[in-house]
């Protein structure tokens, strides 16, 4: 029999593509013998010429649509507005999903809004709506995502070089910050297995909003003593560590 290999479909956050994960995809793909696939939300990275919608159902459909079947499970690894996109497909569709990961998400109905975008960057992010300098701009948003900025100056350069190629227009981050602010989740959860992981030094989402939807859903919740919102930055490693025991734990190998 040929052996089954899990998929991992990556997803992230508001203004970002798939060329943010970095090496993350192969490092995961290395650790648990799976394959990843990370996808772009409407408006942003290789789908950048697309009218992003404006509400994370429909987000949820678009990349629905945009994954290729595979002989096997998959299963969906989300960080912030991509983890409210996952939560939709797997509502929408959960016999295409064996299981799913939420990193630092939020959602109406289980926490306030004050928690699920900290007060104190309500100005900054106006101001990089607005429009502001790329160098300035990807440089802020380490200093908020991350723990350790100071660690990650090759990454930043990276990012700054995604943004010149590949910009995403204001209209897209508006759209996107608008259905991440609208969006509701279910009161129950979903129907297939669930991991929350949260940040103790999220400075952007407080890290209350991942436990709250943890304990509403009555799902398992892992969370880190000092990384920051950009989890997978921070701590790629411990982020894979979480994920392998998890889903070797559910015992699931056959294709979904």
């Amino acid at each position: 029999m040929v052996p089954v290999t899990v998929r991992w479909v990556l997803l992230r956050g508001l203004t970002r593509e798939a060329a943010h994960w970095g090496s993350f995809g192969p490092e995961l793909a290395a650790a648990t013998g799976g394959a990843v696939a990370a996808i772009d939300l409407p408006g942003s990275g290789a789908r950048r010429g697309e009218t992003a919608p404006w509400h994370v159902a429909a987000l949820a459909q678009h990349c629905r649509q945009a994954l290729p079947p595979h002989d096997g499970p998959t299963v969906l690894l989300a960080l912030s507005l991509g983890a409210m996109v996952a939560i939709e497909w797997c509502r929408q569709a959960p016999g295409q999903v064996a299981g799913c990961v939420l990193v630092n998400t939020s959602a109406g109905g289980h926490s306030p809004f004050w928690r699920r975008l900290r007060p104190v960057h309500y100005p900054t992010v106006v101001r990089m709506l607005a429009g502001m300098d790329t160098a300035m701009r990807e440089q802020r948003i380490l200093s908020i995502t991350s723990a350790r900025p100071q660690q990650h100056a090759q990454e930043v350069a990276r990012w700054i070089a995604i943004a010149r190629s590949r910009p995403v227009s204001a209209g897209t981050a508006w759209r996107q910050l608008w259905a991440a602010a609208r969006y509701r989740a279910p009161a129950s959860p979903p129907p297939v297995p669930l991991l929350v992981l949260a940040s103790a030094g999220d400075r952007l989402v407080d890290p209350a909003c991942s436990r709250g939807l943890a304990r509403g859903w009555q799902v398992p919740l892992r969370e880190h003593p000092w990384a920051g919102h950009d989890l997978p930055l921070d701590d790629p490693q411990w982020v894979i560590e979480q994920v392998a025991q998890w889903w070797g734990a559910q015992g699931r190998h056959a294709p979904r």
